[in-house]
């Protein structure tokens, strides 16, 4: 399994993945599920993935040298690096899905292996608004929103809470919104041993049309340490302050 979580914020996104593989206890790797598109000043797409590991490297392929268009499938592919909205882009990704579906689900179904595969995709493309969806395996999508700001694929559970209570669409910095999605992930680390180090975190800042940090975290990072033991520390004393049950 893996990890995936995207912030949507008023000043930009925030978006987060672990790296690990496994196909059992004794078959881990590491594979990066980030992937970006870019032309400065143009378009900044980031895509995410979680989910069968064939399945989503083989949307990832197909959205990057194009799919034909099914009313002119003589003319130019589309790929992500030219649709024309992010809308567009989401819907690209749901039919590539869809493609790998129609080629692969039956052999997989002979070999009792679920079609698991979901998508985050985020950015933004030159004179349009700054988008964040969530595109599940069937290829429909759905997109963040004010009133929703963070969308979560792979092994999510753990990580919701703190994003629950804390983060806001128009209070929370993209400073802030970078802690809350570490601490995310790192409830999420400690409790499930199938997401793990390195990181990949990406931040876009709203208009900037490129990409503002792109950085692999290491499970040695002195600051995710450094936060990581803050918050357990917090945590602890946070509990200690709080009234005891009526009934002791």
């Amino acid at each position: 399994m893996t990890y995936c979580v995207g912030l949507l914020l008023k000043d930009g996104l925030v978006m987060l993945a672990d790296t690990r593989t496994n196909a059992g206890v004794d078959n881990v790797s590491t594979y990066s599920k980030t992937f970006v598109w870019e032309e400065p000043g143009e378009r900044t797409i980031v895509l995410m993935t979680a989910g069968n590991l064939a399945i989503t490297q083989s949307v990832v392929n197909l959205v990057s040298e194009g799919i034909p268009d099914p009313e002119d499938p003589h003319g130019p592919r589309a790929t992500l690096s030219n649709v024309p909205s992010l809308f567009e882009a989401a819907r690209l990704v749901g039919r590539a899905i869809r493609q790998v579906h129609d080629y692969d689900a039956e052999a997989m179904r002979a070999q009792d292996t679920p079609f698991a595969a979901s998508f985050l995709l985020g950015g933004q493309l030159k004179g349009r608004t700054m988008r964040l969806f969530q595109i599940y395996a069937a290829g429909n999508f759905i997109n963040a929103a004010p009133d929703t700001p963070f969308l979560q694929i792979g092994e999510h559970k753990y990580g919701k809470p703190i994003l629950d209570r804390a983060l806001d669409y128009g209070e929370t910095t993209l400073e802030d919104g970078v802690k809350l999605a570490l601490l995310s992930m790192d409830s999420t680390v400690r409790s499930n041993l199938s997401v793990g180090f390195p990181l990949d975190l990406v931040l876009y800042r709203k208009d900037g049309l490129k990409i503002f940090r792109q950085v692999r975290i290491e499970d040695d990072n002195a600051y995710f340490q450094k936060i990581s033991r803050q918050w357990s520390e917090a945590l602890r004393d946070a509990y200690h302050v709080l009234p005891p049950p009526e009934w002791s």
